[in-house]
């Protein structure tokens, strides 16, 4: 079984496809998962893995490793372009999430006030007050939208949550606005014997309507980077998330931001 990627609770500074040179927030567990969704792409495999035995690193836990790296970071003369909260799992399902952006945005004022603050995060959360507040004050709230299509939303992301919709979520990200950026990813396989694909040209003018309600600030369209737990699954030429992207903005006027 696939497993999950990260061991430590800061990890890198790794070089990101979209991000730059990132300074790695894992607010899971070190040998588990922990996510609202159990994405058939997801690079730190299924949430049957279990959620291991380490535990949710505590909000003190982590702004003090936190701040330990930024230092030896300064004191080499090297500084990250961001820090990404990301790792095993969604970090907003952290019970603290939003003290330990409050601990963040701290920390990156003290010691480096170049750097942005990002969230990697599915929208799962968004009902929740606290998590959207603490969204809205990181440089980039990256949040998920890979298919504007509920049954093709469900056989890929796979939400733990019945009572999620692609509807539902939708309207939560068009109150955020243009603070925001989303992200969505695009493959295409089967799982279970059946076909699995947010490619199609249904599924763009889906997406174009979803977009254009929210009005984000940023698209960020991508496919898949690593080895996938549906082993199935295609990475989508170049190529062709850049004609995506490319009608996408010409129907919106969003920008967007393609990695392949």
């Amino acid at each position: 079984m696939q497993r999950v990627l990260f061991h430590e609770t800061i990890f890198g500074p790794i070089r990101s496809r979209r991000l730059g040179v990132s300074l790695g927030v894992n607010l899971s567990p070190l040998d588990g998962k922990v996510c609202s969704f159990d994405c058939l792409y997801c690079e730190a495999g299924y949430n049957a893995q279990g959620p291991g035995t380490t535990g949710l690193p505590s909000r003190e836990r982590v702004a003090q490793l936190l701040e330990q790296k930024l230092r030896q970071m300064r004191e080499q003369g090297e500084y990250p372009d961001v820090i990404t909260f990301s790792g095993n799992g969604e970090p907003t399902l952290h019970p603290d999430f939003a003290g330990i952006i409050d601990d963040t945005l701290r920390l990156r004022d003290e010691l480096c006030p170049h750097a942005g603050v990002s969230v990697l995060a599915n929208s799962t959360m968004l009902h929740r007050p606290q998590v959207v507040e603490a969204l809205m004050r990181v440089d980039n709230a990256i949040l998920k939208l890979d298919s504007g299509v509920e049954a093709t939303m469900r056989a890929l992301d796979r939400p733990a949550s019945p009572a999620f919709s692609v509807a539902g979520v939708v309207e939560q990200l068009a109150a955020m606005g243009p603070r925001i950026i989303v992200q969505t990813l695009l493959t295409r396989g089967s799982h279970d014997g059946h076909a699995v694909d947010n490619t199609t040209p249904a599924e763009i003018d889906a997406l174009i309507e979803a977009y254009r309600r929210i009005k984000p600030r940023e698209i960020m369209l991508y496919t898949i980077d690593r080895r996938t737990p549906e082993q199935s699954l295609c990475r989508v030429p170049r190529e062709e998330l850049e004609a995506a992207a490319a009608r996408i903005t010409t129907a919106t006027g969003i920008p967007v931001q393609v990695s392949a």
